[in-house]
Formats: C-alpha cells, sequence, structure tokens
C-alpha cells in the first residue's frame, strides 16, 4: 500500500495541485410547499432555515436513532432541494413511508445529472477558466448557477478531499463536452485525472470524512455529529436520541499503527487483552505518511496517545489511538 506509486501521484496531485474526476452520486430532486417541513422531520440537521443557494450536512435517523444514510442537502429554491446521497432507493423507500400526504413530490434525477469534483489548492483558477462568470467569491458549501458557453451548469464550493474544491454539475447529455473543457483548460495546472480509490480512501481519510462503512449501526453523538443535531426540530429518532444524549457509551476515534501492517474494517481493537471495539476503515495516508484509520470503540477507553492492539488475520498489530483528523484540523485548507 504505501509503495502504490499511482494512488500517490493522484494523491499529491489533489493536495499539491488539482486532480478532477466524475465522482456522481445519486441525487434526489425533492420540491413542493412542505418539503422543508418534510425534510425537518427526515433530517437531523435544521433544513427548513437553510437559505438558498446553500449546502447543508445532515445524517438520517431510524427510529431507534441510528444512522441510516448521510446527505448533502442543497437548496436550490425556496421549495425546491436537491440531495446527494449513496442509498438513493432506501431513501425513496423512507420518504415514502413517512410522506402522510405532505404535499411535495421527488424523484430520482441521477441519470440526468453528471457532477465532476475538481479538487486541490489550484482548483479556484482552474475553474475561473472554464466557466464563463468568475466563482472567486463562492463561498464554502454554497451553489451556484454558472455556464460553459453554452452548457448551462451548476457550481458548488465543496468536496470529499480535504482541499479547496468545486464540483460541476451537467446534464448528462453533455457531460463530454464539459470534461473536454476541463481537460484543456487544466493543461496549464497539470491537471491529473483522479483513477483510483484515493478519492473514498487516503485523501478523506487524512481528513477526518466518514462514509456509511463507518457509521453503520452508530448514532449522531458517536461520531462527533453532535454539531448536525437540531434539537429544537422534531425528526425522526429524536426520541431515542435524546435519551442516549447524556450516555454516549462509543467513540469514533482515529488510529495510527506504530510499524507497517495490513488491517482490515471489521478488526478488533484489544486494550489490555479486552475487545473494545472494531476498525471502520485503514488506509495510508501519503501526506502524513502513516498507516491510519478509524475505529468505533468504547468511550471510556477513547483516549488519544492511548497504545492498543488490532487483531488481524496475521496477528496483532500494535496502534496508538489519536484524533479522527490526521491534516489541516483548523480547516485552513478547505476554507482557502
Amino acid at each position: 500500500m504505501k509503495g502504490n506509486e499511482l494512488k500517490r501521484k493522484e494523491h499529491e496531485a489533489v493536495r499539491c495541485g488539482v486532480g478532477y474526476y466524475d465522482f456522481t452520486h445519486q441525487i434526489l430532486d425533492v420540491k413542493g410547499k412542505d418539503a422543508a417541513t418534510f425534510l425537518d422531520k427526515v433530517f437531523v440537521n435544521d433544513i427548513k432555515n437553510m437559505k438558498k443557494g446553500h449546502a447543508l450536512y445532515t445524517t438520517m435517523l431510524n427510529e431507534e436513532g441510528k444512522i441510516i444514510d448521510d446527505v448533502i442537502v442543497f437548496r436550490l429554491e425556496e421549495d425546491k432541494y436537491l440531495i446527494s446521497t449513496l442509498y438513493i432507493d432506501k431513501m425513496i423507500k423512507w420518504f415514502d413511508k413517512f410522506k402522510d400526504g405532505c404535499d411535495l413530490d421527488y424523484k430520482d434525477i441521477t441519470s440526468r445529472v453528471t457532477m465532476f469534483a475538481i479538487q486541490g489548492p489550484k482548483s479556484r483558477d482552474l475553474v475561473n477558466k472554464i466557466v464563463d462568470e468568475d466563482i472567486s467569491n463562492l463561498k464554502f458549501f454554497t451553489i451556484e448557477d454558472n455556464s460553459v458557453g453554452d452548457l448551462d451548469i451548476m457550481v458548488a464550493r465543496a468536496g470529499f478531499t480535504g482541499e479547496l474544491g468545486y464540483e460541476l454539475y451537467v446534464e448528462s447529455g453533455k457531460k463530454e463536452k464539459l470534461e473536454e473543457k476541463i481537460k484543456e483548460c487544466g493543461k496549464e495546472f497539470g491537471l491529473i485525472n483522479i483513477t483510483t480509490d484515493v478519492i473514498i480512501e487516503s485523501l478523506p481519510g487524512e481528513k477526518g470524512y466518514v462514509l456509511m462503512s463507518d457509521l453503520e449501526g452508530t448514532n449522531p453523538l458517536e461520531v462527533g455529529y453532535d454539531w448536525t443535531v437540531h434539537w429544537d426540530s422534531d425528526f425522526i429518532g429524536k426520541d431515542a436520541l435524546l435519551k442516549e444524549k447524556d450516555n454516549v457509551k462509543r467513540d469514533l476515534l482515529g488510529f495510527e499503527l506504530f510499524e507497517e501492517g495490513e488491517v482490515e474494517a471489521g478488526d478488533a481493537v484489544l486494550l489490555d487483552g479486552r475487545e473494545i471495539g472494531k476498525v471502520t476503515k485503514f488506509t495510508y495516508g501519503y501526506t502524513v505518511e502513516k498507516f491510519i484509520g478509524y475505529c468505533l470503540i468504547e468511550k471510556e477507553c477513547a483516549i488519544e496517545g492511548k497504545e492498543v492492539e488490532i487483531k488481524t488475520k496475521d496477528g496483532d498489530i500494535k496502534a496508538k489511538l489519536c484524533d479522527r483528523i490526521f491534516y489541516d484540523k483548523e480547516n485552513k485548507r478547505v476554507r482557502g
């Protein structure tokens, strides 16, 4: 893993220059008079008070207060939203279950929309070469209409890499035209097309970003997402979550290995020979130059600097617990 030169090249392109990739999630279009009220019911964050043109991260809970999806919500208009998810079929079934005659309409528009992520410290300069309207003042986690010649697009300032970055949304039938423009304008910036799994492994892994595989079976309070919970909303799972509020039993912490090794998600984490949790993510961080990962463990044992052992198929490996954010803890890169 440490010696994978292609992964290192692509990782460093995003950290030091600029990379791009088609990172289209599944997209649900939601609109209607009751859209804000309904979304406040199914998501834990404060949807109804979102400003137009803004984005919001939130989780969706079941009645037991457990996370069943984590998504980005874009508010395009007063009563129109886009929701970016990886589990749209499950989301639609969940919405169907709780719609209760609300005045809203939602549909899967994934096949109609393509999103190219352009990420890295040179991404702003590159995007400005591509689009017609300057995006220099576009704030973090906002989205606005733009154009590339006769192409109508949307540009969001967002990403999953821990760097300054943008997402360009275009009608899928015209994606080749936009991609050609991206590649043409990218030549002067040394643009790299990202083809490996660094976009879901090493880049977000260094930054503490999570996938549903990290969140499965947890509640927001166990994974450091209490800041996303809008307690004034009457969301599904609230009663169960309130019961956990003062008695959080687990924590999603980071770990780093003392030496090279191979760890897999699901491997047990041991403290003094006793299992205290399991690994949820493992990768090599090409910027921090360490074998790193996350583990969901008993909260009373979640002490940074504590030495633990990870039980792997090849034997126990020593590791140290640490902050889940290994890179740019102050968020200066993302907000630069």
